[in-house]
């Protein structure tokens, strides 16, 4: 009678101790999740495309008054973040460059694209920061934007009549 006492403490000891190391385990496991923006629930495949009217910018302004200036939206299994405020999207554009200036690339661009070898789908690095120095200082540098500037004004003014 005595061991099977001692068989039952055992049992209730271990027990216990596996249910300690499951709560345990998950609580950690909630409180290190990663910080993701606030966004709506996404459906399993389609994500959030059922929340995107034809007019996509009116959707993002929709959900930024509900969630906030950052909102995170899966465009069908692909996670991205809105942003609606300019002081965070400077900070995301400027600080955290590096994090956010990579792109999902699928094997039809990386085949138009010679691998990815040009500058919309280069991955971030050397040669990126090489293509995006030529395109600042050439096509986008004082003198080249100063020759058209007379077209600029023209599709302006044919923007706003």
């Amino acid at each position: 009678m005595a061991e099977t006492d001692i068989q039952d403490y055992l049992q209730l000891f271990f027990l216990w101790l596996l249910s300690i190391i499951a709560v345990r385990a998950i609580l950690t496991k909630l409180r290190h999740k990663p910080r993701r923006p606030p966004g709506p629930r996404s459906l399993p495949i389609i994500g959030h495309l059922h929340l995107i009217s034809a007019l996509p910018h009116q959707s993002f302004h929709a959900l930024s008054t509900r969630y906030g200036p950052a909102v995170q939206v899966f465009l069908g299994s692909v996670p991205a973040v809105v942003v609606s405020c300019p002081e965070l999207a400077k900070e995301f554009l400027k600080t955290h460059e590096p994090s956010f200036s990579n792109r999902f690339v699928s094997a039809a661009v990386h085949h138009l694209s010679y691998g990815s070898k040009g500058f919309l789908f280069a991955p971030y690095g050397s040669y990126w920061r090489f293509l995006k120095k030529i395109c600042m200082s050439e096509l986008l540098g004082g003198r080249t934007l100063d020759q058209f500037r007379h077209l600029r004004e023209q599709e302006t003014l044919r923007l706003l009549t």
